[in-house]
């Protein structure tokens, strides 16, 4: 027996042996003795809590392959104990909950209304993770992944979280779209739900009428997904393959819309642009062009969502672009192709799954995205603002909102088959581990200038944007009264100093400082997740692997507001009870923002060459020594793109967390989404203000701490007897 499957099977027992068993009342004050023995599951399970002594069974088994010689006989036992005991830990935690027995079989045979069990709490956890590893363990030791328990433990334990966080609240909220109000099964009234003219009509191409919310959102997303991922690669391009002088400054224009909050965006566009906007009353001042309402609607919904996902494109986009191995591109100028056969038969190619994988993440967010179509919709319909109201407009028609949420998902997995078809079964290895000290070669003349004429002017526009943002948090009344002042600010962060220090009394410093501990917690452990989610999707082969795949999609392509009402259905009551605590905030941004630190993954790892891993364990490294020492350091453009998404994300998210905010763990975006509600234009903005200078300030930290990645290849300026090369070629 390893001494890591001992170390584990003694975690079991400490878990439930030691550890308190349940959860405490967060407005308890526990003592020592209740986290230690005395509310452990042995004790309760010895007092009164019959039902936890037979997780001793499978505690005792893990002792017998220390007694055992046999490494057959090991791997037996320890499958055996491990399978049981999380069979045993599940089953009596929803069989019994807070009212007694939890369905009417059990309450038949023994009678209403049973005992009654509060939440896990850390002995429970730590003894169902123990039970986990060790079935992994045992799984190696037959010959899985192998034999490699690194692998089958990371494969088992983001499964588990998975289909905790993402697959048991989503199906719960899902089956209702099978019921009906009273919670009876209805299929035919999912039948009539989904089939309503109302999400398939086609009536705009033959009339006048609009066409049905599915088309809206459908069309809206693939409009987006183009979009974003052309914008997202004219950026990478100048900043990676030109000497454009500006391009530093045009990278921040590039990411500087990611860490807006939400609304905001879309409150600008309005003042530029709307029927009272400053370009709107200039144009019908200075030419009389009539004033209109063209903003609402499909334009400014499209604007606003190129605005807000571009910088997703870019971030996987240009970790791909620098891994592009500059020798092929010269091996096929030495065979007389001109820069633009290279660029079109060689370099593009090269960039298909950053650009699958950009596009899969841009239709998504379109499909998810409620906020900018809330502002900007007009009469523009589209799933997620529908799925809104159906949670809680006044007819509160929960099993609405399921069958459209089943739709969303059903366009996911189009657009998830339909990438995976278009990336075939081609290798896109550009990173291996022979020298390459090769010169990036520069961009076509027709390539330079087209993305130019791109990204520039949409970094212009962008710039605009945030120029009405930060006069909007300087005047009383952006658009009725522009008299300079600071006091939107002194409202929301007034510091003020008493005999007993500085006292923070603005009040928004509450809500401040809750995002950022959550955020700063999210964000790690997201990365992490998320990159390793995409090691084990492009390094090893297991069954499911394509349904494990999609699984990291899902809670991506489901609305916010549908996740949050999900967590709170699931999370409420036994066995897994965390609403309220800023446990599940942090858990909803770990698995609604993972999927972009999955696919940034997936499309850093097609590139680099299988070998590299392959020679390190032929060395004798471990494979978690391989991801540590080698995988690592080359995934560090993925690294830098899942962490600021999902700092930035859970610092600006409020469609999941509007539901699961408390007094104690009051987010900003929520903070922000009141004072619109309140008519207090001005406070919100200069909140969102202060939250991009500190979110700035995070994405520069975040990029200095993880650096750059190092491919060993030659710059223009550092060659040597040669002169720079020039930053166009024709």
């Amino acid at each position: 027996m390893s001494r890591a499957t001992l170390g584990w099977i003694v975690l079991g027992w400490v878990g439930f042996a030691l550890l308190p068993w349940y959860g405490f009342d967060r407005y308890a004050d526990p003592a020592l003795s209740d986290y230690l023995v005395t509310g452990s599951g042995l004790v309760h399970g010895l007092r009164e809590a019959w039902w936890l002594l037979p997780i001793l069974a499978p505690l005792l088994m893990t002792l017998r392959p220390a007694l055992s010689s046999s490494r057959q006989s090991d791997s037996t036992w320890l499958i055996a104990s491990g399978a049981l005991g999380l069979a045993l830990i599940v089953i009596q935690g929803f069989s019994i909950g807070l009212n007694g027995w939890t369905t009417d079989i059990l309450k038949t045979i023994f009678g209403e209304p049973g005992p009654s069990q509060a939440g896990m709490g850390y002995g429970a956890a730590l003894t169902s993770t123990a039970f986990l590893i060790i079935l992994c363990h045992g799984l190696a030791a037959r010959g899985w992944c192998r034999g490699d328990a690194f692998v089958t433990s990371s494969i088992g334990l983001v499964i588990a979280l998975i289909g905790i966080f993402v697959f048991f609240p989503v199906s719960a909220i899902l089956a209702s779209a099978f019921a009906d109000n009273d919670g009876n099964l209805a299929p035919l009234e999912f039948v009539a739900k989904f089939t309503d003219r109302s999400i398939w009509g086609l009536d705009c191409l033959t009339s006048d009428l609009r066409c049905g919310v599915a088309w809206n959102t459908l069309f809206l997303g693939l409009l987006v997904g183009v979009g974003t991922t052309a914008l997202g690669l004219a950026f990478a391009l100048i900043a990676t393959r030109t000497e454009f002088r500006y391009k530093k400054l045009l990278r921040v224009m590039s990411v500087l819309p990611i860490i807006t909050p939400p609304f905001v965006i879309g409150l600008a566009l309005i003042l530029i642009f709307g029927r009272s906007g400053m370009l709107s009353t200039a144009l019908w001042e200075w030419f009389g062009i009539p004033r209109s309402r063209w903003i609402y609607g499909l334009p400014g919904i499209f604007i606003a969502q190129l605005l807000a996902f571009t910088p997703i494109a870019f971030l996987v986009l240009i970790g791909v672009v620098q891994g592009i191995s500059p020798t092929l591109e010269e091996a096929s100028q030495t065979l007389r192709a001109k820069s633009w056969t290279t660029f079109l038969t060689v370099t593009l190619p090269l960039m298909r799954p950053g650009l699958a994988n950009a596009f899969l993440l841009g239709f998504v967010e379109s499909l998810a995205d409620f906020g900018n179509p809330l502002v900007l919709g007009g009469n523009y319909e589209v799933l997620s603002t529908k799925i809104f109201f159906a949670v809680v407009g006044a007819q509160q028609d929960q099993g609405r909102a399921a069958v459209l949420s089943i739709i969303l998902l059903a366009f996911t997995l189009g657009a998830f088959r339909l990438q995976h078809a278009w990336l075939g079964k081609k290798v896109y290895t550009t990173v291996t581990g022979k020298g390459d000290t090769g010169l990036a070669l520069p961009l076509p003349r027709r390539v330079a200038m087209a993305s130019c004429a791109t990204a520039i002017p949409w970094a212009f526009f962008t710039l605009a944007v945030y120029v009405v943002i930060a006069i909007g948090a300087f005047v009383r009344s952006m658009g009725r009264d522009y008299t300079p002042t600071l006091e939107h600010f002194l409202t929301a962060f007034r510091i003020e100093r008493t005999e007993w220090g500085l006292f923070f009394a603005g009040s928004a410093w509450d809500s401040f400082f809750a995002t950022v501990k959550v955020a700063g917690v999210a964000a790690p452990l997201t990365a992490a997740v998320g990159l390793l989610t995409a090691y084990l999707l492009t390094r090893q082969r297991f069954s499911g692997q394509r349904a494990f795949e999609f699984g990291t999609l899902l809670s991506f392509a489901i609305p916010g507001t549908v996740v949050g009402v999900s967590y709170i259905l699931a999370f409420n009551v036994p066995p897994i009870e965390i609403t309220g605590t800023g446990f599940i905030l942090v858990m909803c941004f770990v698995f609604r923002n993972m999927p972009v630190g999955v696919r940034a993954g997936i499309a850093t790892l097609s590139q680099i060459d299988k070998s590299l891993d392959e020679a390190s364990l032929t060395l004798g490294a471990r494979s978690a020594t391989t991801m540590h020492r080698v995988v690592l350091p080359l995934l560090r453009p993925a690294v830098v793109a899942s962490l600021v998404y999902s700092f930035v994300r859970a610092m600006t998210a409020v469609s999941a967390v509007i539901f699961l905010v408390t007094a104690e763990y009051n987010m900003a975006t929520t903070y922000i989404v009141g004072r619109v509600e309140a008519g207090e234009f001005g406070l919100a903005i200069a909140y969102s203000t202060a939250l991009i200078f500190v979110m700035l300030l995070a994405i520069v930290a975040i990029q200095f701490l993880v650096g750059e990645r190092r491919l060993g290849r030659r710059s223009s300026s550092a060659s040597t007897g040669r002169a720079p090369v020039p930053a166009v070629s024709s």
